[in-house]
This record gives structure tokens, sequence and C-alpha cells, in this order.
């Protein structure tokens, strides 16, 4: 959320920054209920000085004797008091108005992001890894996963709907194993990891900015509870309404979850596969920095979410997103992806984002540093992707298959799979 006293003195750069999002927001409207904001407050000011007055004079008019014309006085005061409740009331109307509205207009692209309508206007920052030659027609994992007995797609539309799979023999020990040996290679690098609940409240959804904007896209029940879409809003609210101390910082957690996404927006995209699914786990990083140190812990965050496709010997590349193709949240973002040969191309596998304050003002999440400032500022938040098991999963059998329909353990993971090097088709 942006702070609507800077977006009051700012309007003509934050038109344009909403511009080059492509984002559309009603400013005449904000500015509208900003006045009569504004115009309120000095209404209920004046009505409190008026008060004030009257309830002097009628102690005086008491002490004097006057006694008519101090009943004539307390009237005046229960009149005003009347007038204070009636505008009281219209301004609580308009901050509830004005909130709703700070709670619907993107974030603001940092300076360094480049300026673009759509995802052709990225930029690629650098490749990692060569892309495998193979000596035979490679499968796509929609047809070598089901052949090797690791993936259900039948069952999991009987189990559920479509989009949904079931992971079988091997497949299941593989997605094991990948969250296990990112948990421990984050946990290394100095992240701390937490089990979070697979659900939230609204309050939550609405500290990350899931809400109110992206309701359709969220599996939700009957309690008012929502299926998490990505550990980053549990661990972010973590520290929803606190305030941290600045030599605590910057805090790094991880946590491994299922997330759930209805996709609404998603129809006709990626039907096949595990690519977009409505369940996929994922291990989620989550940073909390000063302002000063923000843009550098995103460098790291980057790099720790490259690492884990280094280890793996995975092809990727490495984007910074435009301004048009950017999260509602983030100021700025880079997008990983993996090399996939079903694609002939590469997929992203990792989001990784520095939020600023945005999401902090959300949730309440501050920092003190008296040594340094007087009171409490908003910490700046991040989150990434480290990575996305799923198509983790399915770059490791595209990328790693063999000839005669096997595939070959990474390396890294064999110790995960109890030392099985080469996953086989049932004889």
């Amino acid at each position: 959320m942006l702070d609507g006293r800077y977006l009051r003195e700012n309007l003509d750069a934050i038109r344009a920054a909403m511009g080059a999002r492509g984002a559309g927001w009603d400013f005449d409207r904000f500015v509208a209920l900003d006045d009569e904001r504004r115009r309120l407050i000095g209404e209920v000011e004046s009505r409190q000085a008026q008060r004030n007055e009257a309830s002097k004079a009628i102690g005086e008019l008491m002490r004097t004797g006057q006694r008519d014309e101090a009943e004539a006085a307390k009237q005046q005061v229960r009149v005003i008091n009347d007038e204070i409740a009636g505008l009281d009331g219209g301004l609580a109307q308009t901050e509830s108005d004005l909130r709703e509205m700070l709670l619907t207009i993107p974030n603001i692209p940092h300076e360094s992001v480049p300026v673009g309508t759509d995802e052709n206007d990225n930029v690629e920052v650098r490749r990692w890894g060569t892309p495998p030659a193979f000596g035979f027609e490679p499968q796509a994992h929609w047809d070598l996963g089901p052949a090797l007995g690791l993936i259900d797609f039948e069952r999991g539309v009987k189990l559920a709907k479509s989009r949904f799979i079931v992971l079988g023999r091997d497949g299941a020990r593989l997605n094991r194993a990948l969250i296990n040996f990112m948990l421990d290679t984050h946990g290394a690098r100095g992240y701390r990891e937490w089990a979070v609940p697979a659900m939230a409240n609204s309050e939550t959804l609405l500290g990350t900015g899931q809400l109110p904007k992206f309701a359709d896209d969220l599996f939700h029940t009957d309690e008012g509870l929502y299926l998490i879409p990505t550990a980053e809003v549990q661990l972010t609210n973590l520290h929803r309404e606190e305030v941290l101390e600045a030599d605590t910082l910057p805090r790094q957690y991880c946590a491994y979850t299922p997330c759930f996404r209805e996709e609404a927006g998603a129809a006709g995209r990626d039907t096949r596969g595990m690519i977009r699914v409505h369940q996929f786990d994922k291990v989620e990083l989550v940073k909390f920095a000063t302002p000063e140190t923000s843009m550098d812990a995103l460098e790291g965050m980057v790099a720790d979410a490259e690492f884990i496709l280094q280890q793996l010997g995975l092809a990727y590349r490495t984007i910074v997103l435009c301004t048009g193709d950017m999260g509602f949240g983030a100021a700025k973002t880079y997008d990983i992806e993996v090399w996939l040969p079903s694609y002939d191309n590469y997929k992203e596998i990792s989001s990784c984002s520095n939020c600023w304050d945005f999401q902090a003002r959300r949730a309440s999440i501050k920092y003190r540093s008296p040594a340094e400032f007087k009171g409490s500022r908003f910490v700046h938040t991040l989150n990434g992707s480290g990575l996305a098991v799923g198509r983790t999963l399915v770059a490791v059998l595209e990328n790693y298959q063999q000839a005669d329909g096997s595939v070959v353990v990474p390396e890294v993971l064999r110790p995960y799979m109890g030392g099985q090097d080469v996953i086989k088709g049932e004889a």
C-alpha cells in the first residue's frame, strides 16, 4: 500500500508510474476523497474549538450565578456534540473509502526497472549452463512421467478435477528429495526454516496484497479461510503489527508448503503437464531488510535461488521484469527461467521481488534503531521461490532423460533418494 500523503504530494509522478505499469486507477476520486477528508477534519476541529469555548463559558456563568445563560450554553454544547458525531461518522466513512482505494493501487516501480508493456520487454541479465543436446528425440514430461509410473494425470482428475496430479513411486520420492534438498541448502545459506499453516485468514492475505485484488484466484472455505497461494503470505505476516529491532535485520526465512491457486485468469495456458496446476509444492524465501540494504538483499535472494539450479546442473536464464509485467506488490522483480526441452525454451521457475515498504505498510511491520532515529520505520519485505518444486521435478525429468526412457538422478539428490542414481520404469 502506498502512503496517502506521499501520493497526494506526488500525484503527477505516481500517475506516470502507473502509466508505465499499464495500470488504471481513479486518481480523480482519490483527490476528491482526500479533499473531503481534510475538509471534515477541519470542520471537526472547528466544532471542537467552539465546544471548548462554550464549556469554559458554562463554568464562568455558573460561578457568577447566571443559570439561565449557563443552560443555554449547555444546549449549545449538546448541539455541537451532535454535529461532531455526524462529522465523525462522515470522516470515518471517507477514511474507510480512502483506505479501500489505497489497497487497490499497485506498487511504484523502482527506478532501475526497465519500462515496457509486457513480457516481450523484459530484459535478460545472464545465463548459466548449456541446454542438453540429445542424440534422440526427447520426451515431454507429460509422456515420460506416466511411462515411468511417476506422474498420473488421470487419477488426479478422478480424485479432484483437472489440473490436479498424483505422483507415484519414484515421482513422489523425487519430489520429496527436491523439497529436502532445497530446505537444507537454504538453511545452510542462512535462512531460518518455518512450518506454517496451509490456510490463512483475510487479514493475512490483505497484508501481502492478495486481497482484495486477487480474490478470484484463491480457493476459500465457508469459514472465511483461504488456501494459501504461496508461503510468502504466512512468512511475511509472521511479523504483522510488530516492531523489529534493527540489529536483527536482515531476517531470512524459508518454508515448504503446498500452494493452491484457482488460476481464474489463466484459462487455456499450459494445460498439458505440470507447469500450471491448481496445487503445487514450493519452497519460499522471504526477507525483512532495512530500506538501505533491501536492493542488495534482492540480489542475494536471486543468487540463492540460482544456486539451487546450479547444484542440480540445470541451465537457466535470469531476467528483470519490465514495468508492465511486474506483480501487483513488487517494486522490482527478477524471474529465473529453467530450460525445458518440451518447450524448446526457458520457463519460469522462480520469481524474486523486492516489495519495498508496500507490504509492510499494509501489515504494519516496522523496525526501530534508537541510535539512528526516533520512533519506528517500515521495513522492506522481499520474497522469492527457492524453488517451485513441481517445475523443478519437470526440469530434472526432461533434462536428465536417456534414450532408453530412464532418468539419471542428479548427484546432489542421490543422498535423498537412498543412493539411487537412475529412475527406471517398472519391470
